[in-house]
């Protein structure tokens, strides 16, 4: 994306992140191989078809597709993110479907034996189901942390997850100077600087670049240098 021209703030994505990605993709094996373990008790014909049976099959079927997706989305467009990870929707219904699949046997076990246990797959599927809603709603605005934003009375931003944002307006820009390849140096009217580092990022050194255009574009000649 353009920095320069786009009207609001823009996110900024770590080098590490398609590895990260694809750490995370390894941990949809776990509900891929409970989808498969659901559905083999039908396929076997060990299980009658339910209802819920098929719902579980039509989530994993989506989840299925949805996996597909995200790989290809990731491939092409690796500077993008939805707000919401469907993907890990659906595997939180895979495992609270599967879940409640499980409590649901045992229950009808228990009711013709008289015999009562306690069960802890069903409840580790649930946390595992919540843990990615969690992921679901929780991921976009972590990657938003990241951003940079360039408006007409000034900038800020925040270049690390953990790091303080900082945001400047014109008046608080006395000059901006390019320091190694990736690094700026903001200086203020009263001596103070600041170094704002994009090592690390995404195409660091195009959106420094960036940054020092939008600066020289409003400040006086030589308040930033490259």
């Amino acid at each position: 994306m353009d920095t320069a021209t786009h009207p609001g703030p823009v996110t900024l994505y770590t080098t590490r992140r398609a590895r990260v990605e694809r750490a995370k993709g390894l941990a949809h094996i776990v509900p891929a191989l409970v989808l498969v373990s659901g559905a083999a008790g039908v396929l076997a014909g060990n299980e009658p078809f339910t209802l819920l049976t098929g719902l579980e099959l039509l989530v994993g079927v989506a989840y299925v597709g949805l996996l597909w997706q995200e790989l290809r989305h990731l491939k092409q467009q690796p500077e993008h993110h939805s707000r919401v990870a469907w993907l890990e929707v659906a595997a939180a219904g895979i495992l609270a479907l599967e879940g409640y699949h499980i409590w649901h046997r045992h229950h009808e076990a228990e009711a013709l034996t008289g015999v009562h246990r306690m069960h802890v797959l069903p409840w580790l599927y649930a946390a595992l189901a919540v843990w990615y809603v969690g992921l679901a709603f929780g991921i976009g605005r972590i990657y938003e942390r990241r951003y940079l934003h360039l408006h007409p009375e000034g900038f800020r931003g925040r270049l690390g997850l953990f790091q303080k944002s900082f945001a400047y307006t014109w008046a608080e820009v006395a000059a901006a100077q390019a320091t190694g390849e990736t690094d700026v140096v903001v200086r203020r009217p009263d001596g103070q600087q600041e170094c704002l580092s994009f090592a690390g990022l995404h195409n660091g050194p195009t959106h420094r670049a960036k940054l020092l255009a939008h600066i020289a574009q409003h400040q006086a000649p030589g308040a930033a240098t490259a």
